[in-house]
């Protein structure tokens, strides 16, 4: 016997996609000098839907990794339009004819300026949407085990 699901028009539907991930090449700007290429690890986890957490190389000793957690939704908008406030501000810009995304990070260490090739930050987030389509996050979270988590650590 065969079961078939029927989804309502205009539900996304959820596919099986536990994770996104990516390597994508950036350019740290630097002020009064030519920029300098950065590989950054873009990845997604569909357990953890509201986030995509990026793994800066910065090819010291050791070959270390710097991780920072981005909303998906600030990168998402960022293509389109200047967003983000204080720690982490995203833009779309033209640089040589070539449509980059700009992100601006500080911290008290110190603050970085990152271009991203827009095409290729589009299609990683658009695999992102196809693990999890917009409005369906809550779908895939738990939230009640999570708050029982939060609360039996304490």
């Amino acid at each position: 016997m065969s079961h078939s699901r029927t989804v309502p028009k205009g539900f996304p539907t959820m596919t099986h996609i536990a994770s996104v991930s990516t390597q994508l090449e950036l350019r740290l700007v630097v002020p009064g000098g030519p920029s300098l290429p950065v590989i950054a690890g873009l990845r997604y986890q569909a357990d953890d839907p509201w986030a995509v957490r990026v793994a800066f190389h910065t090819g010291g000793e050791g070959d270390d990794v710097v991780e920072w957690m981005f909303a998906r939704q600030l990168l998402t908008d960022g293509v389109a339009v200047t967003v983000g406030e204080g720690d982490v501000r995203v833009w779309p810009s033209l640089v040589d004819g070539e449509r980059v995304v700009n992100l601006a990070m500080a911290s008290p260490s110190g603050s970085a300026l990152f271009e991203i090739d827009r095409d290729a930050l589009v299609e990683f987030l658009q695999q992102t949407y196809l693990a999890v389509p917009t409005g369906t996050e809550e779908q895939v979270v738990d939230l009640d085990a999570e708050l029982f988590l939060l609360l039996e650590e304490r």
